[in-house]
């Protein structure tokens, strides 16, 4: 997929994060570090539906961790309610859990610790499923994540997109870990240079914790072509900002 043009409008993606059947937010990446927002993950998911969304950005916290999906009832009630594409991410391992939740509704799937561990799985999903793979990218300290972000690989962010620059990804989700969930503002060095680095969008995720953040980021992505949009969570559970706000500034 081509760069996007520096006009084209960045899209917001309003997280739902789910551990024990939960939307949770967590502070950089530790699982015992989370706060429940909402237990009903279709009514949060209509919420953000009727609040204006355009995509939901599903990640099964408990799947990360445990390599395999464990929320797969929270995301089924998500989808019986959606009314937007939504993407999920989160134990998604191998094609057989690809192929189910493409087949269940979800219109894009996030690969993460897989494409590190597995390069030619997410080329051959590509190949399969195009425009519907995802790669996600997690990184602390510039240094890929995996594992649910309990393990750090000795590869560089801008390496492992590279890996796929040629595959056919629909996007890369990149997410600073020590920025996620403490609303300090996006890491727009890591995320400009990824953008520069290849040609797949990029997703910026992690610290966005206002409206600022935002015109900062649409700022950068107005000099750095390839930058399609950006992932929030908590800024709008605690009502920092609301989706239309974000998507003003954005836009």
């Amino acid at each position: 997929m081509p760069a996007l043009p520096r006009d084209q409008p960045l899209t917001v993606y309003p997280a739902i994060d789910l551990k024990g059947g939960a939307c949770v937010r967590l502070r950089q990446g530790e699982m015992d570090q989370a706060t429940v927002y909402a237990t009903d993950p279709g009514a949060q998911a209509e919420a953000w539906q009727d609040a204006g969304a355009t995509w939901l950005h599903v990640v099964d916290l408990d799947g990360a961790f445990a390599g395999r999906s464990r929320n797969g009832d929270a995301v089924a009630t998500i989808l019986g309610v959606a009314k937007v594409p939504v993407q999920l991410g989160g134990g998604i391992r191998d094609m057989v859990g690809i192929e189910a939740w493409l087949a269940a509704g979800i219109r894009r799937v996030i690969l993460g610790s897989i494409a590190a561990r597995d390069p030619e799985l997410v080329r051959a999903a590509c190949r399969r499923f195009p425009g519907r793979i995802a790669v996600g990218i997690d990184a602390r300290d510039g240094m890929v994540a995996t594992e649910g972000w309990a393990a750090t690989s000795t590869i560089t962010t801008i390496e492992l997109a590279l890996r796929f620059e040629d595959a056919g990804a629909a996007a890369v989700i990149f997410t600073d870990i020590g920025r996620d969930g403490m609303l300090s503002g996006l890491n727009l060095d890591q995320t400009a240079a990824l953008a520069r680095a290849v040609t797949t969008p990029v997703i910026a995720s992690g610290g966005v914790g206002s409206v600022a953040d935002l015109r900062a980021l649409r700022a950068v992505a107005s000099e750095t072509p390839g930058i399609e949009g950006v992932i929030i969570g908590r800024a709008l559970y605690d009502g920092r900002l609301t989706l239309a706000e974000a998507q003003a500034a954005i836009g």
